[in-house]
């Protein structure tokens, strides 16, 4: 009996962990499977959803995402490229305070334009939701040991 409790165990345990990291490749395939047209667009109907976008609202921020989608996917491409033709190696640490510096100023542009196209409460509950979503992020990061 208690051979048969380990085997129960043990094979519950491994598929447990076998499947721990199919959530992270379904996501990253989830964006691969979008233009980043489709990509822009169900963020901004997200937005809309929580935000309560007007049409003019709608437009400007359908642009903004747009434009963060297309430096994401070319971004990604660059990073790729790099690594299938054996180029990446680890940032100095010039290149890291580099491309921090250049992801803060573009987190505050970004900032800057959500605050003219949106009024002062949707701007509060949007900063609210992105800082939601930053702690969010910080956290599963933490968890899958990226990062902290």
């Amino acid at each position: 009996m208690k051979k048969v409790f380990i085997a129960v165990v043990l094979l519950t345990g491994l598929t447990t962990f076998a499947q721990r990291g199919e959530r992270h490749v379904q996501k990253e395939r989830f964006a691969k499977d979008y233009s980043v047209e489709q990509l822009a667009t169900l963020k901004t109907k997200k937005m809309t959803l929580v935000l309560d976008l007007t049409n003019e609202q709608q437009e400007q921020v359908m642009e903004l995402n747009l434009a963060n989608a297309e430096f994401r996917k070319t971004r990604m491409e660059e990073l790729k490229a790099k690594k299938e033709a054996g180029e990446a190696k680890k940032p100095t640490a010039d290149e890291k305070f580099a491309f921090e510096n250049a992801r803060l100023d573009r987190q505050l542009a970004q900032q800057e334009k959500m605050k003219q196209i949106l009024n002062d409460n949707q701007y509060q509950q949007w900063k609210k939701l992105s800082m939601h979503m930053h702690a969010r992020g910080k956290k599963r990061m933490q968890k899958e040991g990226r990062r902290g």
